[in-house]
């Protein structure tokens, strides 16, 4: 394949994309799976590149677009593209691409994953026996509480959304939904309720989140919205960490206001091991792991890979984002 362009790479990627990007650029890169690139490193790396290929790790702002003059594309291998200045990439020109849809089912998986594994106390259930808690069996002990039939919350209808409807209705939930946009025909479809956001904290059991990180989500749910929320519910967040106050969530939790969290997202990432939220009984907390299974990684590495090559041979990628 034509060399298309030089192009920075800031995480070493699974094949067949990295070989895909070794056959079609003049690539540089960060040859770390786990560890993110240092921001000074990536400063110095992309002085010359036309294309740079990250992660929701890394943080593409005003500073680092300006340093590469020669920069035409940016490919972020994550649905969310909060992590880059896409207002100023756009007012230079630059296209910014991400990876939506091919994560939909593997997340709403993880997210309703949580949603079981906290309501039944899975987490605190499986250390009771390695902590040496469990003697026997007890009418209360390690007691849950029950999905079926019960009341499901899902703030945030976009593909995700949608995709937690389809589980719930397996589990025959009541589902009520918050939206900045309607989704009428999918309400006499599927059978769900919308509902402002106020109202749904009040009569949720379960609360889901699914929304994208951005000024208008920041700390959507807060102390206002805690305070709305039934004593035995519990809050799901697989959207992104902004989206909550987490001192206003652990505040809700040590006071028993809400019953518990299952979070694969955090304020700030990777999580401090001594953030106060994980030394809860009843918050299950993951490392952002909501698209990670291996066929999905895979299709996402190979979607930004591609959709990078074709911005820089001046194709219209298939995954563009359009709106900052």
């Amino acid at each position: 394949m034509q060399n298309v362009g030089s192009v920075y790479l800031t995480r070493k990627l699974p094949d067949p994309a990295l070989q895909y990007l070794k056959e079609s650029c003049a690539l540089k890169l960060w040859n770390e799976e786990q560890t993110p690139v240092p921001r000074d490193v990536l400063l110095k790396q992309i002085d010359q590149v036309e294309g740079i290929y990250c992660t929701l790790s890394d943080k593409i702002d005003r500073e680092i677009i300006s340093s590469s003059p020669n920069l035409r594309v940016i490919s972020t291998m994550s649905v969310g593209y909060d992590h880059i200045d896409v207002q100023f990439a756009r007012e230079q020109g630059i296209k910014v691409t991400y990876t939506p849809g091919v994560l939909t089912e593997t997340t709403a998986d993880l997210a309703f994953t949580l949603l079981m594994s906290t309501s039944r106390r899975i987490f605190e259930a499986n250390r009771s026996i390695y902590e040496g808690k469990w003697k026997g069996w007890a009418p209360l002990f390690m007691a849950g509480r029950d999905i079926y039939g019960a009341k499901l919350g899902i703030v945030g209808m976009g593909r995700i959304g949608q995709a937690m409807v389809r589980r719930a209705k397996g589990f025959n939930m009541k589902i009520s939904y918050y939206s900045r946009s309607r989704k009428k025909e999918m309400e006499q479809q599927e059978g769900i309720t919308y509902k402002p956001l106020e109202v749904l904290l009040q009569e949720s059991d379960f609360i889901s989140l699914h929304l994208p990180g951005n000024s208008d989500t920041y700390h959507l749910i807060d102390t206002k919205e805690l305070a709305l929320m039934k004593p035995t519910a519990i809050l799901i967040n697989t959207a992104r960490g902004s989206v909550v106050n987490e001192k206003a969530l652990l505040a809700a939790l040590q006071e028993d206001r809400i019953r518990g969290a299952g979070l694969d997202v955090f304020e700030r990432e990777p999580v401090d091991p001594k953030h106060p939220l994980l030394a809860l009984p009843n918050v299950l907390a993951l490392p952002h792991i909501g698209s990670a299974s291996v066929e999905t990684r895979f299709k996402m590495a190979m979607i930004a890979a591609e959709d990078l090559v074709k911005g820089l041979q001046g194709e219209t990628p298939q995954y563009e984002v359009t709106e900052s």
